[in-house]
């Protein structure tokens, strides 16, 4: 009778193992004292309990296809099956007297003939691998419950992170990539702006050079999956909750925050929509009439109009070149100034916030040490609980969790003090560099360092008609002249319909 071979393992770590070898050598040597003629041999490496099994396929396509019998030799039960799945397909094909089943060490030979003893042998092995992988799921499941517990991922890490072996502890953790994780950061920041659109922002991490794990560009999709995923500000979502983690977080909740409210358009800026032309002020300006983003349109390939609405029927548009209220915009960034004898002031002023911020920043992060301290203290004191039996596992487990879980909010906060009193000198620094020179800076920028001077400057920026309004964000409310800035009059041809 002719024969094929079958040798299994379940994962690619024992693909260059013994375990192929040890049992495609046992299976020849049962053939020859069998006179069983090999007509071929399938090695396959993949699972038997999860998803499809294609080679496993492929093996029964084959011997399908032969004009005979043939004798299907396996080492154990749980080398060709690990479940009943496969039993209504290898109990048809032994029906029809195309197979003939051969389990080497059970001494098991099933064929068409088998009598309930070989049956059940085979059905008690295929019982006793569903048992043994049920028991390795369930051993997964609590590795990971635990692991979870403790403030661990078991996952692939998300794109900006990676998955390292640590060689100190000797175990698996995950720590910023240092190729990607500030680009990470940076594509929560520029969102965040609410002056990019999605594919804005794509094409410009594309340029920035964040490639997936893959070498890939970042997709619509991969861009979505990032801005919602809350592992980048502390939390893994497990099971659809959250659950503080142990690793470093490259954004805080603030930033995603922000991020999510323009994303799904709850806040006070909208996310962009995407124009065939870059025009400056698309998606910053809203119509007082009908509290929708203001459009642009492009006329003669040259001319760029905002369309609105008209105060007095809001159902007929009003059309304004964009030029008038850059102009006006531009008179407002030249007013924008800090008069030298004022400026003196205004440093000692700022110096002064500089040495609060840090006061405060200094002694925040002395109570959190203290506290650090202190449940450092107490985790040593519920072991020695634990070690005399005084407390139960289960009564352990919850206070050590409470206090891990405490343990790792102090740890965000004490980066987010430290790394707080620096951002506190930076914005200090460019809050000075822009007053002081905030309309040359705007001259001189490209079309999107325009937009984002705008946002940074300006707030509630809306058209009621043809007369463009505004609010300047603080602390530039203080440099300009609020009477003669505080509502703008329309330009002449300001109200005129552009020819087609």
């Amino acid at each position: 009778m002719k024969a094929v071979i079958l040798a299994r393992v379940s994962t690619r770590d024992q693909e260059d193992g013994h375990s192929l070898d040890a049992q495609i050598a046992n299976l020849k040597l049962y053939a020859q004292r069998k006179n069983l003629k090999i007509i071929r041999e399938f090695t396959i490496i993949e699972s038997s309990t999860k998803g499809d099994r294609p080679e496993f396929e492929q093996m029964i396509d084959f011997i399908k296809a032969q004009k005979e019998r043939i004798a299907l030799i396996v080492d154990t039960v749980d080398r060709l099956q690990r479940g009943f799945r496969e039993t209504p397909v290898l109990n048809d094909l032994m029906n029809r007297d195309v197979l003939e089943l051969h389990f080497v060490k059970e001494g098991n030979v099933l064929s068409k003939d088998a009598n309930s003893t070989q049956k059940l042998m085979w059905n008690m092995g295929v019982v006793m691998a569903q048992s043994y992988t049920d028991q390795l799921s369930d051993n997964v499941k609590r590795s990971i419950k635990h692991k979870i517990s403790k403030g661990e991922w078991s996952g692939p890490a998300p794109l900006g992170y990676l998955n390292i072996d640590d060689p100190d502890t000797k175990s698996k953790t995950i720590i910023p990539d240092p190729e990607r994780a500030f680009l990470i950061k940076k594509l929560f920041q520029e969102y965040a702006t609410g002056v990019y659109s999605q594919a804005e922002l794509i094409r410009k991490a594309k340029g920035w050079g964040l490639r997936t794990f893959k070498g890939n560009a970042v997709s619509a999709q991969t861009f979505n999956a990032i801005l919602q995923n809350p592992f980048y500000y502390g939390c893994m979502r497990t099971k659809g909750q959250l659950v503080p983690h142990i690793y470093t977080p490259l954004i805080d909740k603030s930033l995603f925050d922000a991020c999510e409210a323009i994303r799904t358009g709850r806040g006070s800026k909208k996310a962009v929509s995407e124009t065939k032309e870059p025009f400056l002020l698309r998606g910053l300006i809203q119509c007082a009439i009908s509290g929708r983003t203001v459009s642009c349109d492009l006329k003669k390939g040259k001319y760029v109009y905002l369309i609105c609405r008209e105060p007095g029927s809001a159902d007929k548009k009003v059309w304004i070149k964009e030029e008038i209220v850059l102009d006006q915009i531009r008179d407002v960034f030249r007013s924008i100034q800090i008069p030298s004898g004022v400026l003196a002031e205004i440093m000692n002023h700022l110096n002064n916030s500089h040495e609060s911020e840090k006061a405060f920043h200094h002694a925040a992060i002395k109570n959190l040490h203290q506290e650090s301290e202190d449940l450092a203290r107490k985790m040593d004191q519920l072991l020695d609980m634990f070690m005399d039996k005084s407390i139960t596992k289960d009564i352990y487990d919850r206070k050590h969790t409470q206090l891990v879980t405490r343990q790792q909010e102090i740890n965000r906060l004490l980066e987010q003090h430290h790394s707080g009193n620096e951002q506190f000198k930076i914005a200090l620094t460019s809050l000075i560099t822009l007053a002081s020179r905030a309309y040359d800076l705007f001259e001189r920028s490209t079309i999107d360092e325009k937009r984002q001077l705008i946002g940074y400057v300006f707030s509630n920026l809306e058209m009621k008609g043809s007369t463009p309004r505004y609010s300047l964000k603080k602390p530039f409310d203080l440099f300009v002249d609020l009477a003669d800035c505080k509502e703008w009059l329309p330009g002449q041809d300001s109200n005129l319909r552009p020819s087609d």
